[in-house]
């Protein structure tokens, strides 16, 4: 497991715009977001990818206050972001990636842009931003984060899912 965060907007690297993708306000009521964050994780073997309907419930439950967007590509479904605010105005991004079928085409690092200018903007005191990421996540993953000025603070040996 290896943890990265931004602890100022400066830090912040973004990537070049890509035409036709965007980051929209999901209500968490919405099926998108068990099925966006569902089809993400089932290549890397997320939690997400088996739960039951049960587990989904007391997974909200748990996180009452988690906030989710939609990536969209062309006005299709394209991946998800999800943020916590936690106590000094940290705010943790639960998850982030890409569906199977918008992976490879160059969607990462506008995408990871866009999320991360959401999560800095989440309350007007952010004070740091911050993630994990698991050697069965995307190898892509981790270079995207360093790339767009996330730094390393963590490992950890075993993996998290």
């Amino acid at each position: 497991m290896t943890y990265v965060h931004m602890t100022t907007r400066e830090q912040f690297l973004p990537a070049d715009p890509v035409p036709g993708l965007t980051l929209t306000p999901l209500d968490r009521d919405s099926p998108l977001v068990v099925d966006v964050q569902a089809r993400i994780g089932a290549p890397h073997g997320w939690q997400s990818a088996v739960r039951t309907g049960d587990e989904w419930a007391l997974w909200f439950a748990r996180h009452p206050d988690r906030a989710f967007w939609l990536l969209a590509f062309d006005g299709e479904p394209a991946g998800l972001l999800a943020c916590d605010v936690h106590p000094g105005d940290e705010v943790e991004i639960d998850t982030f990636g890409l569906v199977p079928e918008f992976v490879g085409r160059g969607l990462g690092g506008y995408a990871l842009t866009l999320a991360v200018r959401q999560a800095w903007d989440l309350t007007p005191t952010v004070t740091r931003v911050w993630l994990h990421t698991s050697s069965v996540d995307h190898p892509a993953a981790l270079p995207n984060y360093h790339r767009r000025g996330f730094s390393t603070f963590k490992t950890e040996e075993g993996e998290r899912t």
